[in-house]
């Protein structure tokens, strides 16, 4: 097989675009496009161009020959998939542009979010002449999670954001960084300014267990975890109890087995990655041995994606265990429970890390004076509700899990919008294709609520866009002001722009990607070091 997917797939669909044979599925307008893990490469077709690598814009695919040893089950997963799914209709591959014919005159377009979803929209809007978009975020930096999300030991995923620089790059985009909706610029003043605002402000807190004990010292969110390493400003310089031998994330989504593989990695490893320098000193004298991942359910409905378990497979220096296989379980039920039926068959070695998948466990409380001690679990049993979905309920019986760090990892969950309608229920604004109002919109997770890969803000962002276009085209969107108003502390594209070379210079020093700042004031003093840093 000359070329292979290895990692979930970003959407872009630049690689099936570019594939003269029309070998890589699923592709655009065929079932699983913008929803399936990844995408595949067919053996018996590929024709070994290399078109689709050129073309990738997160490097996710690659020659056979450049596998590593943690990558070859990829080889298998492709093969596997066309024997399920042929694809026997080889027709060259034909996309009906986007562009479209809109009314005479000038579109000016706020977008709130700086992250995937609102460059995405923004990439979208300037298919199209005419269009002015200006992006906003309340950090000095944008790209949102891709910056502030993804695991510093996935430097390959971050590519995308090389993406967002060519969008970044397009006439008619304007950025307004460090600017927060609110306080220094409210939803009236945004529908003053622009024809339609749309809202891609994201889902930037975690969901809580609803234990007791879950505020306690040494009780986190995930959420708050991921912002200490990744350097984020609001997070950056908390502290965390690593002095125990023994942490657990509860859930186990792409994010619990990030947190996992940070904590039980090498050091020195992560110094060569852009890690927050505070979060690498803390892992330097960590004492943390063991992260059990606790999951209601069972192994057939793990929230991970067959990549990322691949990708802890593949660890070389830490044990990856599985416990609480439900009886009666086919390992052959699919790609994940073969790949974890695999790793439950390994032999542990003695002395090193370890991560341990435990699935079948439900914890009930959290324990300690001021700090967590200890955490109380139970056994679950699966049942199959009314709807026909499996669900976990307590089988009886209680554990005691000693630890003094706990990490809720269930899922995100977005904060009212000022401006905009709530659903309590679902945290995500109530709308019709985006559309919440003639002239407002949403997208990404505050839309849709915290699902999908990065890529699905691509076609989540697209159907947001035709709804906006649709009522620019009908006439219903109101006049806008023609100037932007100045805003003292805002920063654009130039000022972005003197950040991000300032920290490259600086990782370079180090053989690092970058060294992030990681406070407002850094932020602001590398910015200006650009004379056209204001916006």
């Amino acid at each position: 097989m000359p070329y292979v997917v290895t990692r979930s797939c970003c959407a872009d669909a630049s690689c099936v675009l570019a594939c003269p044979v029309n070998c890589i599925h699923p592709a655009p307008g065929e079932p699983g496009f913008g929803t399936a893990e990844m995408l595949y490469v067919d053996p018996r077709t590929c024709v070994d161009c290399g078109a689709c690598t050129t073309a990738c814009p997160v490097d996710a695919l690659k020659p056979h020959t450049k596998l590593g040893e943690g990558e070859l089950p990829f080889l298998q997963l492709n093969a596997d998939y066309y024997k399920r799914n042929p694809h026997t209709d080889r027709s060259p591959m034909y996309v009906v542009p986007r562009r479209r014919e809109l009314p005479t005159g000038e579109l000016s377009v706020a977008v709130v979010g700086a992250g995937p979803a609102g460059m995405f929209a923004a990439d979208e809007l300037l298919r199209h002449p005419g269009v002015r978009v200006t992006v906003h975020d309340r950090l000095p930096t944008p790209y949102g999670l891709a910056r502030a999300g993804v695991a510093p030991d996935h430097q390959d995923t971050k590519q995308v954001t090389q993406l967002f620089r060519t969008i970044e790059s397009q006439p008619g985009f304007r950025y307004r960084l460090g600017v927060e909706l609110g306080t220094d610029l409210t939803h009236t003043d945004l529908l003053r300014e622009h024809h339609a605002v749309i809202y891609a402000v994201g889902a930037s807190t975690g969901r809580r267990l609803g234990i007791e004990g879950e505020d306690l010292r040494g009780s986190v969110s995930a959420t708050d975890f991921v912002g200490w390493y990744n350097g984020h400003p609001d997070r950056a310089h908390d502290d965390h109890p690593l002095d125990t031998e023994r942490a657990v994330v509860v859930g186990n989504g792409n994010v619990a087995l990030d947190i996992a593989r940070i904590l039980t990695a090498d050091p020195d490893a992560l110094a060569r990655t852009d890690i927050s320098d505070r979060a690498l000193a803390a892992l330097r004298t960590s004492d943390v041995r063991e992260v059990v991942l606790l999951a209601r359910r069972g192994p057939a409905q793990s929230a991970f994606t067959v990549p990322e378990l691949l990708a802890l497979s593949a660890l070389e220096d830490v044990d990856v265990l599985v416990e609480g296989w439900p009886e009666g379980l086919d390992p052959d039920t699919s790609d994940k429970t073969r790949l974890l039926a695999d790793l439950a068959a390994r032999t542990p070695a003695v002395g090193r890390r370890r991560i341990v998948l435990r699935f079948l466990t439900s914890p009930l409380r959290i324990t300690g004076d001021t700090s967590v001690r200890a955490l109380e679990i139970t056994p679950t049993e699966l049942y199959t509700d009314d709807d026909g979905i499996v669900r976990a309920r307590p089988a009886g019986g209680t554990q005691v899990l000693e630890t003094g760090l706990v990490l809720r990892s269930v899922g995100y969950r977005a904060r009212p919008v000022p401006g905009l309608p709530f659903d309590e229920a679902s945290a995500t604004v109530p709308h019709e294709a985006g559309r919440v109002e003639p002239g407002v919109y949403v997208a990404g997770w505050i839309k849709r609520g915290p699902t999908g890969f990065i890529g699905t803000n691509k076609s989540c962002a697209q159907e947001t866009v035709e709804s906006l276009l649709d009522d620019f085209a009908a006439g219903r969107l109101s006049g806008a002001e023609r100037t932007v108003r100045t805003t003292t502390q805002a920063l654009d594209l130039n000022a972005w722009r003197a950040i991000d070379r300032a920290e490259r210079e600086a990782g370079k020093a180090q053989g690092r990607p970058r060294v992030k700042f990681t406070d407002t004031e850094s932020l602001r003093r590398a910015a200006e070091a650009n004379p056209a840093a204001r916006a």
